[in-house]
């Protein structure tokens, strides 16, 4: 490979992406941005499943700094490819159902003979065994299922999902982590390892302690719309021109915010005066607090809680979110050149490294844009890749 490494991070390694859809490509994303070599292995006649079109946002967000072949895996010759790139490669990674890789033959245990470094992670909506191993996984699905809906949205509502799709999210940052630690288990032992997540396991986990409410203290949480389940008061509050979102949980921050909003009887209220008791009586203390706030605007208060010591926000919306002068600061927004679409901006990554950066170096490839540079990598001439093309291997 000529082109420079996106960071010098992961630049050693060499990811094999068989990822379609959301949960995959999130997994390959966290290794191409620190400067894996990823080459995402795309079916000929296949339209990359979801994510819109490729040009389209979704798309060119999910697939930054990666190589783009075609290589049909249904086709003998196609396998015998795939098996000589993992030969040379470090990682592969799937989310196909998990039955699709056995019918394949490219499942990491017939793999791990051609290459016992392998790292081979798979990512599915269930698991790879167990009663729901061969269901259909779908991020909302795992919403549900995981409890998440359960708790979002207004009391009486009913179940709303979330925003994003954050088991889809969850479960490809958890897989990458896997991903991350077989790869440093490998100096020691030699070998590589399945490395396994799924949907509803990564968003048991991301319900933290609202499940540890129950394994616990088996107390079933129930929606809270903007409260914050525990800790009050932490919510949005009417300012004379908008919301703010205030959290001013735990004995010394409310004592602060109290006097910052001019409301020092609210301290010893009878009804407010413990945690437990600001717990009881929310309701009552949120209006008493929202009665206060909607006579300043979103700014004054933000400034005046902020001298206060006392933890406070805007709550944007997205175009606001991309204007803040600390999000440009942080650089969540990150440019790279795309040769049709020109200069574009995607979301960066959220971790910072000071001598290793991530970096965003080359736009989503067209499909199959790099599959002659790969097979030349193997060995291929242009007659043979020719000839791959014409038998529509590739």
């Amino acid at each position: 490979m000529s082109r420079p490494p996106a960071s010098q991070a992961l630049a050693r390694f060499k990811v094999l992406d068989l990822t379609r859809v959301r949960a995959g490509p999130t997994c390959v994303r966290q290794l191409a941005d620190w400067g894996a070599d990823v080459i995402k292995i795309e079916m000929p006649d296949d339209d990359g499943g979801m994510g819109g079109p490729r040009d389209g946002p979704d798309f060119q967000n999910l697939h930054r700094n990666k190589r783009s072949m075609t290589l049909d895996l249904k086709n003998p010759q196609g396998v015998e490819i795939f098996r000589a790139l993992v030969k040379r490669s470090d990682v592969v990674v799937e989310n196909f159902r998990p039955d699709v890789k056995f019918r394949l033959g490219i499942d990491y245990e017939s793999l791990k003979p051609i290459n016992k470094r392998l790292v081979y992670a798979s990512i599915s909506g269930f698991g790879q065994d167990g009663p729901y191993r061969d269901r259909p996984g779908f991020d909302q699905i795992a919403q549900g299922m995981g409890g998440l809906m359960s708790i979002t949205g207004l009391p009486g509502q009913g179940p709303v999902r979330v925003g994003i799709p954050v088991a889809d999210l969850g479960a490809g940052i958890f897989a990458a982590t896997g991903i991350l630690i077989a790869l440093l288990e490998r100096e020691v032992s030699g070998e590589g390892q399945w490395v396994r997540s799924s949907l509803l396991q990564a968003q048991i986990q991301l319900l933290d302690f609202q499940a540890a409410r129950w394994l616990i203290g088996h107390e079933v949480p129930p929606q809270a719309g903007n409260d914050h389940p525990t800790s009050i008061p932490t919510g949005v509050f009417p300012t004379s021109d908008g919301h703010i979102n205030i959290a001013a949980a735990g004995s010394h921050i409310y004592k602060r915010f109290c006097e910052a909003i001019g409301a020092p009887q609210l301290i010893d209220h009878p009804d407010y005066k413990t945690d437990k008791l600001r717990s009881q009586n929310r309701a009552g203390m949120n209006k008493a607090i929202g009665d206060i706030t909607r006579h300043k605007s979103s700014r004054e208060w933000i400034d005046i809680l902020n001298k206060a010591g006392v933890p406070c926000g805007p709550i944007y919306k997205m175009d606001e979110v991309f204007a803040d002068e600390q999000v440009k600061h942080l650089g969540m927004a990150a440019g790279v050149h795309h040769p049709r679409l020109g200069d574009i901006e995607v979301v960066n990554q959220a971790v910072e490294l000071s001598r290793t950066p991530s970096g965003i170096r080359y736009a989503t490839p067209d499909k199959g844009e790099h599959t002659d540079e790969v097979l030349g990598e193997l060995g291929f001439d242009a007659a043979a890749i020719g000839e791959l093309r014409k038998q529509k291997v590739v």
